[in-house]
């Protein structure tokens, strides 16, 4: 990831509806949830949700995928890493071991 894929996806992530529709999608990861149900978690109107999944998908936050007649959303884990791993990246100048604090807050 450059910076300007980080400062799109940190602006993307810079809305509450949005950051806690990610969240939700996260916990969901793998199988994710169709908008609708989205929309009921987050008491969120569907017509709002709806402008928020694009921002995120536009973000390669989210990726929609039809399932017969749903349409149903999962994070991008991969694009989640990549920008775990640019603000990480030179974290404590190159002493991994002072990041450890970090990556064990992480770990499941």
């Amino acid at each position: 990831m450059d910076k300007l894929e980080a400062l799109e996806t940190l602006a993307a992530l810079s809305q509450q509806t949005r950051l806690d529709t990610f969240r939700l999608l996260v916990k969901h990861e793998p199988e994710g949830l169709p908008a609708g149900e989205i929309a009921r978690a987050l008491d969120v109107p569907p017509n709002t949700l709806s402008t928020h999944l694009a921002t995120l998908a536009r973000a390669n936050l989210v990726v929609p995928e039809r399932r017969s007649r749903v349409i149903q959303y999962r994070a991008d884990i991969s694009r989640l890493r990549g920008l775990l791993v640019f603000l990480a990246k030179d974290c404590c100048g190159g002493r991994a071991e002072l990041c450890e604090p970090l990556f064990d807050e992480l770990r499941c």
